[in-house]
């Protein structure tokens, strides 16, 4: 099965990548080279080529490479199971983000409808036991990769949302201000919670109906509020919301819960390696179940998932990804690590000299 992919990545002034231009030939990919050297800038940069803020949640200054800070910019051919396109994205020095789609100025949104592109790093290997917002973040990206215009929902809500804690800030009383922002709030919100409620069911099926090595997980959304009774949580609650400056109901509190299913374990009480086998199979549940409704398996970004696997489950994950048919770009510090991947994924070696990151085919 072919999947969406990357046949030309160029990347200007991008953090450690002065000037950079990799080809791709649809193959699963090894980015190979020392802590440092620029390997999960990489991946960093193909995350931006969809909506938000990449991976690594940075701002655009953070991004820029220093001491020039000119700006940065990240360049690719992107090919979908319909058409090819030309995509652009990058900041000039002080300025906002920009998007180019074949030429032509797009939103981040316009994104979502051009390609579909997952990610797991390190930092969200503490998803189970850490703060309800990643989780809530994870689900999200997992959810627009099946429905790009849960994008606008969640940003429709949120500027409702923060124009309503405005008005609660300001002690403002008069009903009359929050009836148009409630409703547009309720209204977004019945979106996002159907939005996120289909793709734990697509998730649940695409799991169950999987002969993977990785564990299965039950998925539950645990909201505060139930949807239908948004409106009148919102207007009967702003006295409190007002003492406590923000509104307190909504799906911007809803939880994100998961059970080991074949121990019956939660998930924040499974071991590291439990946690981590878990992410992983979300993610190629989520590949997996995309593949099966657009005929086109997403880009995945992995980063050193590979160094917290044993040999067999490092060969267990390279076949599942080969025979979904993902373009996964991985990184890792030793080649030997992808040694069971071998000619089925292409090699490339990162290193760093004089302050630049430096980029060379290997074969591995």
């Amino acid at each position: 099965m072919s999947g969406f992919v990357i046949t030309d990545l160029a990347l200007s002034h991008f953090r450690s990548h002065r000037i950079a231009r990799i080809g791709f030939d649809g193959r699963p990919v090894a980015l190979i080279g020392l802590n440092g050297a620029g390997k999960t800038n990489i991946l960093e940069a193909v995350s931006l080529l969809s909506p938000g803020r990449g991976m690594r949640r940075a701002t655009v200054d953070e991004i820029t490479r220093k001491p020039e800070g000119l700006g940065w910019k990240v360049a690719a051919t992107l090919q979908g199971p319909e058409a090819t396109h030309e995509v652009e994205t990058g900041a000039e020095a002080g300025q906002p983000r920009h998007v180019r789609i074949d030429g032509k100025s797009a939103t981040q949104v316009a994104l979502a409808r051009i390609a579909r592109i997952l990610w797991l790093v390190p930092a969200m290997d503490r998803l189970w036991i850490e703060a309800a917002e990643g989780r809530r973040r994870f689900l999200d990206r997992m959810t627009l990769s099946f429905s790009p215009d849960h994008a606008e929902a969640v940003l429709g809500y949120e500027k409702a949302m923060r124009d309503r804690n405005r008005l609660l800030k300001d002690q403002v009383q008069d009903a009359h201000w929050y009836r148009a922002l409630e409703s547009r709030m309720v209204e977004t919100a019945v979106q996002i919670e159907a939005n996120r409620a289909e793709t734990l069911r697509r998730l649940q099926i695409a799991q169950d109906d999987a002969n993977s090595a990785f564990p299965s997980a039950d998925l539950m959304l645990n909201n505060p509020e139930p949807v239908e009774d948004l409106a009148t949580a919102l207007a009967q609650g702003r006295r409190r919301d007002m003492a406590a400056g923000r509104s307190l109901n909504g799906p911007h509190r809803a939880d994100l819960s998961a059970r080991y299913h074949d121990k019956n374990v939660p998930a924040d009480q499974c071991s590291t390696g439990e946690q981590k086998a878990l992410l992983i199979s979300l993610i190629l549940a989520n590949g997996r179940a995309l593949a099966a409704e657009t005929g086109a398996a997403p880009i995945i970004l992995l980063d050193e998932v590979a160094a917290h696997l044993d040999t067999q489950r490092r060969a267990a994950l390279y076949d599942e990804i080969c025979a979904l048919g993902a373009q996964a770009i991985m990184t890792g510090t030793e080649a030997a690590l992808f040694d069971s991947l071998g000619p089925r994924a292409q090699g490339f070696a990162i290193s760093e000299i004089d302050n630049q990151s430096q980029i060379a085919k290997i074969t591995l």
